[in-house]
């Protein structure tokens, strides 16, 4: 992958005390939704010390891709649900993969 094949968008999400549980079952299909909006792949990762930090990741063929998902009424609607979950401001930010790597599992 070069500079030109996408760009990775990294959210953090600071959550209220006792909110966790809720923001992730409200979230988690929002988070998904991205492939709707032309990613090609998307997760969210929640701390496992304190449970209340997420990480959300979506790979977009550009950052306009990824505008269009974020502003959308569908996704807007889910903030919106979800408000009191988190702490504002939500700011993303963009990413270009400068490496990689990976070990595939060995067949038994």
């Amino acid at each position: 992958m070069t500079q030109t094949d996408g760009v990775m968008v990294e959210i953090r999400w600071a959550i209220n005390p006792f909110r966790g549980d809720k923001f992730e079952e409200v979230w988690t299909p929002a988070a998904e939704a991205a492939l709707d909006y032309g990613a090609t792949q998307w997760a969210l990762y929640r701390a496992k010390e304190g449970m209340l930090d997420f990480v959300q990741t979506a790979l977009f063929p550009t950052k306009e891709h990824f505008e269009q998902y974020w502003y959308s009424e569908e996704i807007a609607a889910v903030r919106v649900a979800a408000a009191g979950y988190f702490q504002v401001p939500v700011l993303p930010t963009f990413h270009v993969l400068a490496g990689m790597g990976a070990i595939a599992p060995v067949a038994s």
